[in-house]
Order: structure tokens, then C-alpha cells, then sequence
């Protein structure tokens, strides 16, 4: 019996394998490369069980978003560029107005300059005349026709009374109404009209140390401002209580006598006397600032004048101020001013 080798079936369906298979199935292909030839690979089709798909599909999520990344900043910096332009140019206006405060006008809100400006017009000169001689002082505009505030002791017993505003016109005055007791004195002008009247502020705000303006015509030179602090409040200060006789200073050049502290200045208080409570500060003020304005930084009126101490050098002339000057606070005249304006005090 001879042998014979074994026979592999043979498919029916399929081709008989090839002898050699050196590269093994083309990818991508159901059949396999012939000869020894291999043919460059050829990438993968697209689609859903394709095994390298899910990674083909992160690459290209990830291009996108560096894509839009890229766009993104491009438009970014090209708006910059656009806005930076727009402002060089002047074309953009609304920038500035992000900034308060920045114009010329606000900038001096809470100065001295900008308080002198703002009260400067509603501060007078007062010339008070009569048979003793005359007095200077100074006075607050209270009401726009010439209703002007100033201390008793600078009109009192005057015959004539002439005021002088910042502006330089003169009007002759009145006198309204007295408060020796308070040394206020309300005069008004003849035939004013269209006048800046003051602010009155609170002086039951003020603490010791604020910042205060005063304004006044010391010695005759009208509108002279100084500035200072609030040294003190509620200091008991006290006057001679001039009834209306005979005016007791009939030289500009004497500041008025007052006492504080068991101690006398700037001369003899007299017998009659009145006490009040009084602003303590030390802005400059001088014979002359009498029935002033003190002012705080919001410019409004908060007292006035009305004691300053002038200690007299060796030839017995007044010297200049030495930092101690009072005043009347501004609430004393608001609650007075009804009674004045009827023709006494309270």
C-alpha cells in the first residue's frame, strides 16, 4: 500500500493560499498583497469601528479649541489696538469721566482758596462812625437785599454805619436789631438787592482740631483771609455788655477788651458785663475781623468773630495775633436771628 501525502482540503468558496506571506494582510483590505512586493500602507477608512477613529476625533478637538484660542486673542489684541488708537485720537470722550473730582473747579473743594472764593463776596467792612470817633469791623451777608450779621460792640452807638462789600461798592445801613447779651448786632443795607448771601453751617458738628477758615477786614484791608484750627469749644468768654450809649472803641486800632479765665485782655471789660459760649481757634485774626466770618471747609458759616487777644508791645501799640481769637457760634445767631430782626435780642 503506497503513501501518500496528506492532502489539505481545499474551500469550495475561497482561493488556495499563497506560498509566501511575507507582509501579512494589507490593512485595510480583505485580500492580501501578491508576490513579495509590498505596497505602501494605505491610511485606514473613516467610520465607526475603525479603532484609531475615537483618537483622529480628540486630535481634532483639540485643534479647534487652539484654533478658536488663537482667533480669539488675535481679536482681542486687534480691539486693544482699535481702543488704544480711538483714545490717542481723542475719539473716545467717556474715558475721563470714570475720575471725580478732576476739573479745576472741584479740585479746590476743601482748600483754603477754594473757601475764600466761595465766601469772599458775602464778607463786608464795617465803618461805624460817631461823636468818639469811628470803629472798623466786619459783617456776614446773610440775605441776598443786605441783611448783614456782625458783633454788637462794633455798631453800637454809631450814627453812621457804612459798608463796603468785597467788590468795592458802598451802601449805607441800618441798624435792625441788637443782642448785647450775645454781642450780635443785625444791620441792613439801603437799596441792596441781588446780593451773595452766606451759608450758615451747624457748629454743633464741630470737634477740636477741624480745619476753619476766617475772613475779615483787619485793620481796614478788606478780605483778608487766614486759616487755622479749631483750638477749643464751649470756652466762656466775656465782653463788655454795651447797651446802645456811648460806642467804647473809637480807635480801629484797639481790639476789643474781653476776659476768659479769671484773666482781663486787650484792656478794661467794665462793669457791665455778659458771658457766652465761644469758639476757640487759632486762625490769625486781628482788630478789625470783629463780626467776621469763620468758616469751615465746606464753606459755611459756623461763627463769628468776635475776641481776639492783642497783647500791647512796650510803646503800648496793639502787637499781631497770637493764635487765641474767639467766636461766636453760628447756631447762637440762628437762634437769635428772629429776635433781632424784630429789633432786640432774645
Amino acid at each position: 500500500m503506497t503513501d501518500f501525502p496528506e492532502q489539505q482540503p481545499q474551500h469550495p468558496t475561497y482561493p488556495p493560499r499563497p506560498p509566501h506571506d511575507p507582509a501579512g494582510p494589507r490593512p485595510g483590505t480583505t485580500g492580501w498583497a501578491s508576490g513579495g512586493h509590498v505596497p505602501p500602507p494605505v491610511p485606514p477608512a473613516p467610520g465607526p469601528a475603525a479603532p484609531s477613529a475615537p483618537r483622529h476625533r480628540a486630535r481634532r478637538g483639540v485643534g479647534l479649541m487652539a484654533a478658536v484660542a488663537i482667533a480669539a486673542a488675535a481679536i482681542g489684541g486687534g480691539t486693544a489696538t482699535v481702543v488704544e488708537r480711538l483714545t490717542t485720537d481723542g475719539a473716545v470722550a467717556a474715558a475721563p469721566a470714570a475720575v471725580n473730582g478732576t476739573t479745576v473747579s472741584s479740585g479746590t473743594t476743601g482748600t483754603v482758596t477754594g473757601v475764600a472764593q466761595a465766601v469772599s463776596p458775602s464778607i463786608v467792612e464795617i465803618s461805624a462812625s460817631s461823636g468818639s470817633g469811628q470803629s472798623t469791623g466786619s459783617g456776614v451777608i446773610i440775605t441776598s437785599d443786605g441783611e448783614i450779621v456782625t458783633n454788637n460792640h462794633v455798631v453800637s452807638g454809631a450814627s453812621q454805619i457804612t459798608v463796603r462789600l468785597s467788590d468795592g461798592k458802598s451802601y449805607q445801613a441800618s441798624v435792625v436789631g441788637t443782642d448785647p447779651a450775645k454781642d450780635l448786632a443785625l444791620i441792613k443795607l439801603q437799596g441792596a438787592s441781588g446780593l451773595k448771601a452766606a451759608a450758615l453751617g451747624d457748629s454743633d458738628d464741630l470737634r477740636v482740631g477741624d480745619q476753619v477758615v476766617a475772613i475779615g477786614s483787619p485793620e481796614g484791608l478788606t478780605g483778608t483771609v487766614t486759616s487755622g484750627i479749631v483750638s477749643a469749644l464751649d470756652r466762656d468768654v466775656t465782653v463788655a455788655k454795651d447797651d446802645g450809649g456811648q460806642q467804647q472803641q473809637s480807635d480801629p486800632r484797639q481790639s476789643w477788651p474781653f476776659e476768659f479765665g479769671g484773666q482781663r485782655f486787650n484792656g478794661d471789660t467794665g462793669s457791665s458785663k455778659t458771658t457766652y459760649k465761644a469758639i476757640q481757634t487759632d486762625a490769625s485774626l486781628n482788630p478789625g475781623n470783629s463780626g467776621g466770618a469763620l468758616i469751615n471747609m465746606r464753606g459755611q458759616i459756623i461763627g463769628i468773630n468776635s475776641a481776639m487777644y492783642s497783647p500791647s508791645s512796650s510803646s503800648g501799640s496793639t502787637a499781631g495775633s497770637v493764635g487765641l481769637g474767639f467766636a461766636i457760634p453760628v447756631n447762637t445767631v440762628k437762634a437769635d436771628l428772629d429776635a433781632l430782626r424784630a429789633g432786640g435780642g432774645s
